[in-house]
């Protein structure tokens, strides 16, 4: 048998087809496995297939060979994911605002490689991201890894940092100027990157949208704010910014009726403590920072929810419901 002029990347492709065209619920016999190098230019025998098998195997490339009536069907029993956990990510990708809509549709195909090409049909299935609202700052992910980047070199960055106007365009604070920073955390919230830093000239941390930055480049000096960070803790630093809005940061009492129970946990943790006040209802303390955001929160709960302390924070928001009443009842 005369041999093809890819003989020496047989094993690779091989591995190809069989990653490719098998998984649990489809196989491939010999004589398809042959026909399929043949599509390759690269001749091959049994025998020296069932040695390239084993090689595979060694490489922890699960080939699994069974027998059904007289012909043996072979095809890669497990993956280094399985179907269920890519159709998580996919779904995690196609929920994630910050991510857009481009960039979801070139992650998802890369996921779709690591299964055949009978599975990801599934996950194509479930590609429907037009029209979800995404962001549009293509660069957010080379902004990510350059934050992550400066934070690991203990480096300090500079940036311009933007809004969108009504013709959604870009419009630079600052009259364009560039910050400059000392990036300590990324978090999320809300679905958005926030980064977290230490402003060295207000002498304060504060954190920013990180797709809302642009021109970001890692300078030599080091990061300031590190006795500052070391006070922060950051698991419970998203609970006391509702929407990542600022605010003064105040101790507050609420009492809520017993079956909001379940609110209270998804904000706040389950390691919250809840005090019961009477049969009905119970209260907690939150440190959290009084924005309108917060108050926008306590309206939304409506009179499932009453602020107890302290009296600042109350006549915030009756100053608050006395505002949109009458804003309101300016048009009338």
């Amino acid at each position: 048998m005369p041999k093809g002029t890819n003989q020496k990347l047989k094993l690779l492709y091989l591995m190809k087809i069989m990653l490719a065209k098998t998984d649990d619920a489809h196989s491939l016999t010999m004589p398809e496995i042959l026909r399929a190098l043949e599509s390759y230019d690269v001749t091959a025998e049994r025998k020296s297939i069932y040695a390239d098998f084993d090689t595979l195997r060694d490489l922890d490339i699960d080939i699994i060979g069974e027998k059904r009536g007289k012909t043996y069907y072979y095809h890669v029993a497990s993956r280094q994911f399985e179907i269920a956990e890519l159709k998580l990510l996919v779904d995690a990708i196609q929920s994630s605002k910050f991510i857009t809509e481009k960039k979801s549709n070139e992650l998802i195909k890369k996921l779709e490689s690591l299964t055949s090409e009978q599975e990801a049909k599934q996950l194509q299935r479930q590609v429907y991201v037009i029209g979800r609202i995404k962001t549009m700052n293509e660069s957010i992910y080379y902004n990510i890894d350059e934050i992550h980047s400066a934070i690991s070199r203990n480096r300090q960055i500079t940036f311009q940092y933007f809004k969108w106007n009504v013709q959604k365009k870009m419009e630079l604070r600052k009259e364009g100027a560039f910050y400059q920073l000392s990036p300590w955390a990324l978090c999320w919230d809300d679905e958005n990157y926030y980064m977290v830093a230490f402003d060295a000239s207000a002498g304060k941390i504060k954190h920013y949208r990180v797709d809302k930055m642009t021109k970001i480049s890692t300078i030599n000096g080091e990061r300031a704010g590190k006795e500052d960070f070391k006070k922060v803790n950051m698991a419970s630093y998203n609970q006391k910014y509702f929407g990542m809005f600022g605010g003064d940061i105040e101790t507050v009492k609420l009492e809520f009726k017993n079956d909001m129970a379940n609110v209270v946990f998804d904000r706040f943790g389950k390691d919250i403590m809840i005090i019961p006040s009477s049969e009905d209802h119970f209260t907690v303390n939150i440190t959290v920072a009084v924005s309108t955001l917060f108050l926008g929160w306590i309206f939304a709960l409506g009179d499932n929810v009453r602020i107890l302390g302290p009296s600042t924070v109350r006549e915030k928001v009756k100053a608050e419901a006395k505002r949109m009443y009458e804003r309101y009842q300016e048009m009338e």
